[in-house]
């Protein structure tokens, strides 16, 4: 192999070590975050509140394709991504309506 190779093989692990990191922290953060999701569909069930906000919903879509702007991510890519935790939520919260 080339000394260019190996830096290049070199850098790639390194890359590959941030993203495998990275990985860990987006299913840790988002097992975080539907554990509380979770229990707002308890507590909605409990008091006979609707599984979906959508004045909530569209506020944090608009927030979170700011903040993705801010972070130089393609904020349709924040919606799409949003929209299908959003999906996975409701169907939770509709499950402890039942």
């Amino acid at each position: 192999m080339t000394s260019d190779a190996t830096r290049a093989a070199a850098f790639l692990a390194e890359h590959r070590e941030s993203i495998d990191r990275l990985d860990a922290i987006l299913v840790f953060t988002l097992a975080e975050r539907f554990k509380h999701t979770q229990a707002v569909g308890k507590l909605k069930a409990e008091h006979d509140l609707p599984p979906s906000d959508p004045a909530r919903e569209a506020a944090q879509i608009e927030r979170l394709e700011d903040l993705a702007t801010s972070a130089d991510l393609d904020p349709e890519f924040a919606r799409e991504f949003l929209n299908f935790i959003i999906a996975e939520v409701i169907r939770h919260h509709q499950k402890h309506q039942s």
